[in-house]
C-alpha cells in the first residue's frame, strides 16, 4: 500500500486535529495547514505544522510540491449555520471559493486523493427526518450549500482527472478524545453538547434551547450525534480505501439514530450530577426538526466500525474535556 505524505487542511481545528492524532499514531507523513482563525497549535499532535490559508494558490501550490503530496484531507471551512444565515458571502468565499482553489492546486500537483469534510447540511428539510445518500439535496442554509457547491466541484475535478475522491456527509459531531490529549475548544462554540458541558462546567450561564414547538415527540430537534474519535476513525478508513484502488464515493458519516435536544439536556444532567441552567427560546432559521443518518454504506464500502456509539459517553468526554480547559 502506497504511503504518500498528506496535507491536512483544517487540521489544527476540532475534527482535523483529532484526525491528525490517529495518522500520527500510524506513522503517517503528514503537513498540516491551517489559518488558526478557529483552531489552535497545540491540538496539533502530529506532524509539520504551517499557518496559512487554503485561498492562497501560491501558499498551496509550493506545499504540496515540496512535501510530495499524495492525499489531500480538506477540513478547513466554517461552520456554523446561523452565521452562514447572517453572513452568506463569508461561507461562500472561505468553504466554496476556497475549496475551488484548492482543487486547482490539486490538479496542478497530480494529488491522486481527496478526502472531504461535508455536512449533513446538504440535505435540508426532510420529510422523514432520515438521509441515505440517494436523498435529494435542497440546503436550506448558506452553510449547506456551500459544502454542496464543493461537493460539485470535487466530482466534476475527479470526472476530468486521475483524482479519487471520498465525500463523508458528517451529521452532528460531539465529544472529545478519550484519552484527553486533545479536544473540542472552539471559541463561542455553538454546538449543543459542546455548549450543555460548558454550562455544566460553569463557563457559561445557561444552554439556550431554540425551538420547542417541532413536530417531534418532546417538540425539540432531534439529530444524529456522533463521537468524534469515530468520525476521525472514518476518514482513516477512507484513505485506506482510496490507496487501495477504491472509487470515489459519496458517504454519510453517522450512527443511524437520533436524540432530542431534551434527551441530551437529561443525559448532560445524569453525567453532570445535577440540572444545568436552560433558556428556552423561539426557532432559528435554517434549523431542520429532525436529521437522522441512513449510513448503511460507508460500513459496507470502507468497512467503517464506530466504537463509541453511546450518548452518555459522549457527554462524559465532553464533560471531562471541559474540566481539563477549567484547569489550564
Amino acid at each position: 500500500m502506497s504511503k504518500g505524505a498528506i496535507l491536512v487542511t483544517g487540521g489544527a481545528g476540532y475534527i482535523g486535529s483529532h484526525v491528525v492524532k490517529l495518522l500520527g499514531e500510524q506513522n503517517e507523513k503528514i503537513v498540516v495547514l491551517d489559518d488558526l482563525s478557529t483552531g489552535f497549535e497545540q491540538s496539533v499532535l502530529h506532524g509539520e505544522f504551517i499557518v496559512g490559508n487554503t485561498g492562497d494558490q501560491e501558499f498551496v501550490q509550493n506545499i504540496l510540491q515540496q512535501h510530495n503530496i499524495e492525499s489531500v484531507l480538506h477540513f478547513a471551512a466554517h461552520t456554523i449555520v446561523p452565521e452562514s444565515v447572517k453572513n452568506p458571502l463569508k461561507y461562500y468565499r472561505n468553504n466554496t471559493g476556497n475549496t475551488r482553489n484548492l482543487l486547482e492546486c490539486c490538479s496542478k500537483a497530480a494529488v491522486k486523493h481527496f478526502i472531504f469534510s461535508s455536512t449533513a447540511a446538504v440535505y435540508g428539510e426532510l420529510e422523514t427526518g432520515f438521509a441515505s445518500e440517494e436523498t435529494p439535496t435542497a440546503p436550506i442554509n448558506p452553510y449547506g450549500s456551500s459544502k454542496l457547491m464543493s461537493e460539485q466541484m470535487l466530482r466534476d475535478t475527479s470526472n476530468a482527472s486521475d483524482l479519487k475522491h471520498v465525500i463523508l456527509r458528517y451529521f452532528n459531531v460531539a465529544g472529545s478524545d478519550p484519552d484527553g490529549q486533545i479536544g473540542q475548544s472552539t471559541k463561542e462554540a455553538s454546538l449543543l453538547i459542546k455548549v450543555a458541558a460548558e454550562v455544566a462546567t460553569g463557563k457559561r450561564k445557561k444552554l439556550l434551547v431554540y425551538g420547542t414547538d417541532y413536530p417531534t415527540p418532546d417538540g425539540t430537534g432531534i439529530r444524529d450525534y456522533i463521537h468524534v474519535s469515530d468520525l476521525a476513525t472514518a476518514h482513516i478508513n477512507a484513505l485506506d480505501y482510496l490507496r487501495n484502488n477504491g472509487t470515489s464515493a459519496t458517504l454519510n458519516c453517522g450512527y443511524g439514530h437520533g436524540f432530542s435536544v431534551k434527551d441530551v439536556i437529561k443525559a448532560i444532567n445524569e453525567e453532570h450530577g445535577s440540572p444545568i441552567n436552560v433558556e428556552e427560546n423561539p426557532r432559528r432559521a435554517g434549523d431542520p426538526a429532525q436529521l437522522i443518518s441512513i449510513a448503511d454504506e460507508i460500513r459496507q464500502k470502507i468497512g467503517w466500525q464506530p466504537q463509541y456509539d453511546n450518548l452518555n459517553f459522549i457527554i462524559r468526554t465532553s464533560l471531562d474535556w471541559e474540566a481539563k480547559l477549567a484547569k489550564q
